[in-house]
């Protein structure tokens, strides 16, 4: 259960991560010399560096999200009863287990372009990482300053989509998700017009009435609608990052899950562990946690990125709340 934004126009990229459990996440920045190994190609021995949130096993950082240093965004997001993996591999296709994914498109593509090309030669094979971490079911969001991908596994194969209102979330498939905005097209952020009956005087009673009908649960269709509704007419300020890094998670914000709202079928409470602002511009990775609503960043540029190095950064998560008149 996550939301995943992209604004290309405004280099801005991010995730809601929603799980009942935190699962060893730190940020991680990955070195231009970290070798990653996979199973069915040769090592990547030098790369572009990447930041993002990840778990670290065994010297390797399996991302959630991140970005590399020429601003490609690429996230990762549950996608459980559809995502299909190969059992074996092909040998006309490039073969990549599911969690080097992250290792080949952001070491190696500089744009979306590029990612594309890859990806139309990708076959995902079911090999996970180690016994211990099974393979997750997942789909993906791609995107840089030019736009925004998905990329769905298939049992036909990795389906790539053009994703026109920068959002993904997990279930149903993409090409469903498009077609059910269709039934809001008539929401509007501005008062409604009395279509119902003109020859009657209706008065609105308050204000943001002409978004009526939009979806407010947290499931994922529902929260695509909203997230796409959001996306399409919040304002950002001109000049500001800061001020529109904060826009980014107010968004993220009206999608969030509060811990208790929802329910997993084992009895687990879901929620927000973490939202995410991936600043390409300045190569920030900005975050705040269930617990800790105050943003931190960590900056690309002002990490060691010469190094086969993994520079982790440890979350703080614990509730930051400040005296005004201490």
């Amino acid at each position: 259960m996550c939301t995943s934004l992209a604004f290309s126009q405004h280099g801005l990229f991010g995730r809601n991560l929603d799980l009942e459990y935190s699962f060893g996440q730190s940020v991680v920045v990955t070195g231009r010399r970290h070798a990653f190994h996979f199973h069915h190609r040769s090592a990547l021995q030098e790369h572009y560096a990447i930041i993002g949130m990840a778990n670290v096993a065994q010297n390797e950082p399996l991302y959630a999200e991140a970005c590399n240093e020429k601003g490609l965004y690429l996230a990762g997001l549950n996608f459980p009863g559809n995502a299909f993996y190969f059992p074996t591999p092909s040998p006309q296709k490039e073969n990549l287990a599911p969690h080097e994914l992250f290792w080949l498109i952001l070491g190696s593509c500089e744009n979306l372009s590029q990612a594309r090309a890859l990806l139309e030669q990708v076959q995902l094979v079911a090999e996970p990482f180690a016994e211990n971490l099974p393979l997750a079911p997942l789909h993906w969001h791609i995107a840089d300053s030019t736009g925004a991908l998905v990329a769905e596994p298939t049992a036909q194969g990795l389906q790539i989509w053009e994703d026109p209102v920068g959002v993904l979330t997990n279930n149903p498939p993409f090409s469903y998700q498009l077609t059910r905005l269709c039934d809001f097209q008539a929401l509007s952020p501005c008062q409604p017009k009395n279509q119902f009956a003109p020859a009657v005087t209706l008065h609105s009673y308050g204000q943001g009435m002409g978004a009526m009908g939009l979806p407010g649960d947290w499931s994922p269709s529902s929260r695509f609608v909203r997230a796409a509704f959001l996306k399409a007419h919040a304002s950002f300020c001109q000049d500001e990052r800061d001020l529109k890094i904060s826009q980014f998670f107010h968004i993220l914000d009206a999608v969030a899950m509060v811990r208790g709202a929802v329910v997993t079928p084992e009895g687990r409470e879901d929620e927000t562990i973490y939202s995410s602002c991936l600043d390409t511009q300045r190569l920030l990775y900005c975050y705040k946690t269930y617990h800790n609503s105050a943003l931190q960043a960590v900056s690309l540029k002002n990490t060691p990125l010469d190094t086969s190095e993994l520079s982790v950064f440890a979350l703080k998560d614990k509730p930051c709340i400040q005296l005004a008149n201490a």
